[in-house]
């Protein structure tokens, strides 16, 4: 059993008020339009405290362990995924990364803004031929003077063209796999920098997701974040995403659910309400066990984590439980509101479009099955034929 801190609860409190009050009256439309958020909304948050929970305080953050950041995370989801991406991508995306593993003076210069809410930061790491198969990526970077050259292309950017800065996966040298690979940032406003047409995805709508084309970008070698052959250091990284992933995945969840329980004592047919039937309680008891299973695999990963990073094997196995049980919970919330349930008013249809998306983003349940049978057995599986 976890029982959250006073302070924890404070803070639960005060992003379920911002959540309600705030976004929830604003997320349908945006869904509906693609609209970005609103940068005084994610000011906002800055301003709160809520945006960047897990960096430390002499960066602008709140210094607190992960478990407090996706305690967050969920309320704000709840209310709109889209008011919550801003958390996810400053306190357990690529913020992190730069806080692990970017110098002190990158720290400096590059966090302080993300944490107030001045500036967002993408990944870019995707490609036409390297999507699970990260480490086959072909964007190439070289080192002239002081700057580095970018060419390429890469796919499935989520923030793309709505962020200020990227940081972006590139291959320094010839050598295959990780051994070549880094990470520089880059600038949305850098010469020779171009992104593709807005992509209509089926959920995750105003976030925006399009290719990103570098023609002999240059950027300054300062902005180097992780250096060649300094890739392999990243799968801490991609723990913790995996955890703000899955908290996205169990904040749909919830939402079905608790949408579906007032709907079932409201909803009568044949003069009683549905829930008296015994097949609508099972689906119920379903939903619960599904996502109270899901909410207690995600704490273990994280309380394990406290300030640091949760073990890969716990983190995969949160992600790929996560992810089918919001799947599979939202199916169920369509099913128990019968026709309301595939219209637009009830949302229900809107957060089972969300819930595929976070079952692709940061490595799909396939992949993470065979993370997990490799953590488990402490074995690595070649997947090239």
């Amino acid at each position: 059993m976890f029982e959250l801190t006073d302070e924890q609860r404070a803070l639960k409190q005060l992003a379920a008020e911002v959540a309600t009050e705030r976004y929830a009256p604003h997320a349908r439309s945006w869904d509906e339009l693609r609209t970005p958020l609103p940068d005084e909304e994610r000011r906002l948050l800055g301003s709160l405290g809520l945006l960047a929970l897990t960096l430390p305080e002499e960066y602008g953050g709140g210094g607190r362990p992960l478990i407090d950041a996706l305690i967050v995370l969920e309320e704000l989801a709840k209310a709109s995924p889209l008011a919550a991406w801003p958390v996810f991508e400053a306190s357990t995306g690529p913020a992190r990364v730069i806080h692990l593993f970017g110098s002190e003076e990158q720290k400096k210069r590059i966090l302080p803004a993300v944490a107030a809410g001045e500036s967002t930061i993408a990944v870019s790491i995707s490609e036409p031929d390297a999507g699970s198969a990260a480490t086959d990526a072909a964007t190439s970077a070289r080192v002239e003077g002081d700057e580095v050259v970018i060419n390429g292309s890469k796919r499935w950017c989520s923030g793309a063209g709505h962020a200020e800065q990227y940081l972006v996966y590139v291959r320094f040298g010839p050598e295959p796999g990780a051994a070549g690979m880094g990470a520089v940032l880059v600038d949305k406003k850098t010469p020779g920098l171009a992104f593709g047409f807005q992509e209509h995805l089926m959920g995750h709508r105003g976030v925006g997701s399009a290719d990103m084309f570098f023609s002999d970008v240059r950027v300054p070698v300062e902005n180097v974040i992780i250096p060649k052959g300094g890739f392999r250091n990243l799968f801490t990284a991609f723990s913790i995403e995996r955890l703000g992933n899955s908290t996205m995945s169990l904040a749909i969840g919830q939402t079905a659910l608790d949408r579906t329980a007032r709907y079932v004592q409201e909803r009568k047919q044949f003069g009683k309400e549905i829930i008296e039937f015994q097949l609508v309680q099972a689906g119920l008891a379903d939903m619960v066990i599904q996502v109270e299973a899901a909410r207690l695999l995600i704490y273990r990963a994280a309380v394990s984590a406290g300030t640091g990073a949760p073990s890969a094997l716990e983190a995969s196995i949160a992600k790929c439980f996560s992810n089918e049980m919001a799947k599979k919970v939202s199916d169920l919330a369509m099913q128990l509101h019968g026709g309301y349930g595939y219209s637009h008013e009830y949302e229900i249809e809107r957060l089972h479009r969300d819930s595929h998306g976070w079952a692709l983003a940061g490595g799909t349940t396939t992949m993470q099955r065979t993370r997990i049978a490799s953590e488990y057995l402490g074995r690595r599986f070649d997947q090239r034929a």
